[in-house]
């Protein structure tokens, strides 16, 4: 069970959104290296990182902060936004990103998913991003016809290393994850999903490490620890004592 602490990026500082509206984003660090070599010394084992202006325009746009980060952290990165090409794909792998997220791309071109988990096994996840059930893309902007669940079916024996499902009604809130949409969703597919979007306190820690939640990966937790409304400490030796146990 993974913990992910996260980082998002908008004009190369580190920032939150509410309900991914690039409008509401309060800046937690102008520095997003420092803030990754923070997580790292709090003892988090993988980070996420989103490029959020990549996700509107289509293409990396935050490169020089995400190459900055993988300078001074030692664990694995994955990342999203803006990815939706098998250059782009290439270009991340080499430079040290683990595993690169495809979000908008896994809804427009299918068939790019599938190649780019063949020549990456183990290296490329899908970002699904549900709002009232239906999948959105460009960045948030547009909502899609198709549910997360048809979306993530569409893979089942592609290779993909991960689904990271989120519910964009409680991103940034604190309102606690959609547990019941998460679980449902990872009980109904073989890829192994990570929870995204509103975790809030210890409480969601502790419902990931529960029976019911058995199948999930992690969880990405984001504006809870930048607020300190979760303790690293206590959360990550929850983990660590579910793991021993």
């Amino acid at each position: 069970m993974i913990l992910f602490p996260a980082i998002d990026l908008k004009n190369g500082q580190c920032v939150r959104l509410e309900q991914g509206d690039m409008a509401r984003a309060t800046v937690f660090n102008l520095d997003p290296a420092a803030q990754a070599k923070s997580f790292a010394a709090q003892g988090f084992a993988y980070l996420h990182v989103v490029d959020l202006d990549g996700a509107f325009a289509g293409k990396p746009m935050n490169a020089q902060a995400v190459e900055a980060m993988l300078k001074v952290v030692s664990m694995p990165v994955q990342l999203g936004g803006g990815i939706r090409d098998l250059k782009t794909i290439e270009a991340w792998l080499s430079k040290g990103i683990s595993r690169v997220i495809i979000g908008t791309a896994a809804v427009r071109d299918p068939a790019l998913v599938k190649d780019a988990a063949k020549q990456f096994p183990g290296r490329v996840a899908v970002g699904l991003d549900a709002r009232d059930g239906h999948v959105a893309v460009e960045g948030w902007a547009e909502s899609s016809q198709v549910t997360a669940l048809e979306i993530a079916q569409r893979f089942e024996d592609a290779g993909v290393a991960a689904i990271i499902f989120t519910d964009i009604a409680r991103d940034g809130l604190l309102k606690g994850i959609n547990w019941d949409a998460t679980i449902a969703l990872a009980d109904a597919i073989s890829i192994p999903v990570i929870a995204s979007g509103g975790l809030a306190s210890i409480e969601d820690v502790k419902t990931l490490l529960s029976p019911r939640a058995a199948k999930l990966e992690g969880a990405i937790a984001g504006r809870a620890l930048y607020d300190g409304r979760l303790d690293p400490a206590q959360a990550l030796a929850l983990i660590g004592a579910a793991k021993a146990a």
